[in-house]
C-alpha cells in the first residue's frame, strides 16, 4: 500500500518541522531573556523600583482630616453594634426569665471591667448615632462645604464624648 508509506512519510516530515520549530522558538526565547537580563530594560526597571513611593500609597504618610476619621469611626462603631446587639439582647432576654437571672446579670454588670465594655459599647452607640445625625444632615446638602463639615465632625465627637462621659458618671 503505497499511500500508507505516503502518510508515514508526511507524519514523520510534520514531526521534524515541528521539532525544528520548537527549538528555533526555545533559542528564540533564550536569546530574548539574555538581551533582556543585561539589557537596558532591567537597568530601567531597577531604577523604578529604587524610586520613593507615592505619598498616596504609604500608609503611615498618609493624614486624614477629621471629617474622614469620623467617617471611619462611624463605620467602625457600626460593626461593633453590629455584632453585639445580638449578645447584648440575649443577656437581656436572660433578665427576664426570673429574679435570679435579674440578680446574676447585674452582678455580672457590677465588675469593674464589665463596666468598662459597657462604657465603650456606650461610646460606639453614641458616636454612631451623632455621626448618622451629622450624614443625614449632609445628605440634605446642610454643612457640606468644608468649613462646616470640619465643624460638625468636631461637633460630632464632642457630642459622643460628653455623653459617654455621662453615661460613665451615671454607671459607675
Amino acid at each position: 500500500m503505497p499511500w500508507t508509506r505516503l502518510c508515514s512519510a508526511a507524519k514523520t516530515a510534520r514531526i521534524q518541522t515541528l521539532n525544528s520549530a520548537v527549538v528555533r522558538s526555545r533559542d528564540n526565547c533564550q536569546d530574548v531573556i539574555a538581551s533582556f537580563l543585561a539589557g537596558s530594560a532591567l537597568a530601567q526597571q531597577e531604577d523604578l523600583m529604587s524610586r520613593p513611593r507615592p505619598k498616596y500609597l504609604n500608609l503611615f504618610q498618609i493624614r486624614l482630616p477629621l471629617p474622614g476619621i469620623v467617617s471611619i469611626m462611624h463605620r467602625m462603631s457600626g460593626a461593633l453594634l453590629f455584632l453585639l446587639i445580638p449578645l447584648l439582647l440575649y443577656l437581656l432576654q436572660g433578665s427576664l426569665e426570673s429574679p435570679r437571672a435579674y440578680a446574676a446579670l447585674k452582678s455580672a454588670l457590677a465588675h469593674p471591667v464589665a463596666k468598662l465594655v459597657a462604657i465603650g459599647v456606650a461610646w460606639a452607640y453614641f458616636h454612631h448615632l451623632c455621626a448618622g445625625v451629622r450624614y443625614l444632615a449632609l445628605d440634605l446638602d446642610y454643612g457640606t462645604d468644608l468649613p462646616r463639615a470640619r465643624a460638625s465632625a468636631w461637633a460630632v465627637l464632642a457630642v459622643s464624648l460628653a455623653l459617654t462621659l455621662a453615661f460613665g458618671v451615671l454607671t459607675w
